[in-house]
């Protein structure tokens, strides 16, 4: 049906950037604050057998916003992916979604289960669940403060302790982009208008369990320990289910594809 498009879809404040692979059954593979480029090798793998749609998500890259000092919601966000799959006409969706990009399916779900056969949730950052979520949330306050006041790297050290990542020395570095890049931007769009939204996100539970599409809460094997192995963990429990485990850690899809991509078809098979 597609192979290889890039295309723009116009939404409310601005235009949505995706892409379309493949032929078969629908798959949504979306992240935020990451855009699709990081879920480009796994999409060309799965574009095999199924249609992949990935996109840029608002504010970020190539998905550009009236106002850029817009904030970013989970719902906001689930309304463009629901504007996206009715403009594809494609059938139902299985839709993983990656970090504040799983929050976004579920928020998807919520809102339009119709549009979906499955949600994959892989390692959603939200704290509601959490009893700890006050003090994580004033931290959360403090970096995106530190980011304002143009202390990147000081953000950076905070966010990776919040987030209990202990990195090599020096690594911290690789994560400060240089400046007037898209990647700055796109940095700075993710600290100060996506960040808040997506960890003060608060699920609803008996919409999730009695949802239509089936929900799957996803967790990297390597991820022990750190802060998303906790929430999703907690989502997980509070939904009456176990974690669906994958290889990798938080970003194990874009890190390691190839080891990735054979689970996630396991997975894709029992939905």
């Amino acid at each position: 049906m597609w192979r290889g498009n890039t295309m723009y879809l116009e939404i409310s404040d601005g235009q949505l950037y995706y892409e379309v692979r493949g032929t078969g059954p629908l798959v949504l593979l979306f992240g935020a604050p990451m855009d699709a480029g990081a879920f480009a090798p796994l999409a060309d793998l799965l574009a095999a057998d199924h249609t992949v749609v990935t996109a840029d998500p608002r504010g970020i890259g190539r998905s550009v916003l009236t106002d850029p000092e817009q904030e970013s919601t989970p719902a906001l966000r689930a309304a463009d992916l629901a504007r996206l799959l009715d403009h594809l006409d494609a059938g139902p969706a299985v839709a993983f979604g990656s970090s504040g990009g799983a929050v976004t399916v579920l928020a998807l779900a919520q809102s339009r289960p119709d549009l979906l056969r499955a949600v994959i949730a892989h390692e959603p950052p939200h704290y509601h669940q959490l009893d700890d979520r006050e003090k994580l949330s004033a931290r959360v306050e403090d970096m995106i403060a530190a980011y304002a006041a143009g202390d990147i790297k000081g953000a950076w050290a905070m966010f990776m302790e919040n987030a209990n990542i202990h990195l090599p020395e020096g690594m911290l570095d690789h994560f400060v982009p240089e400046p007037g890049t898209q990647a700055a931007a796109d940095d700075r769009y993710s600290y100060l208008q996506m960040l808040r939204g997506t960890v003060q996100w608060v699920p609803d539970l008996p919409n999730l369990r009695d949802n239509p599409a089936k929900i799957l809460i996803g967790l990297g094997e390597d991820s022990a320990g750190e802060l998303c192995d906790r929430t999703s963990r907690a989502l997980a429990a509070s939904l009456g289910t176990e974690p669906t485990m994958f290889p990798g850690g938080h970003i194990g899809f874009a890190e390691d594809p190839g080891t990735f991509e054979p689970r996630l078809r396991e997975v894709l098979r029992e939905v």
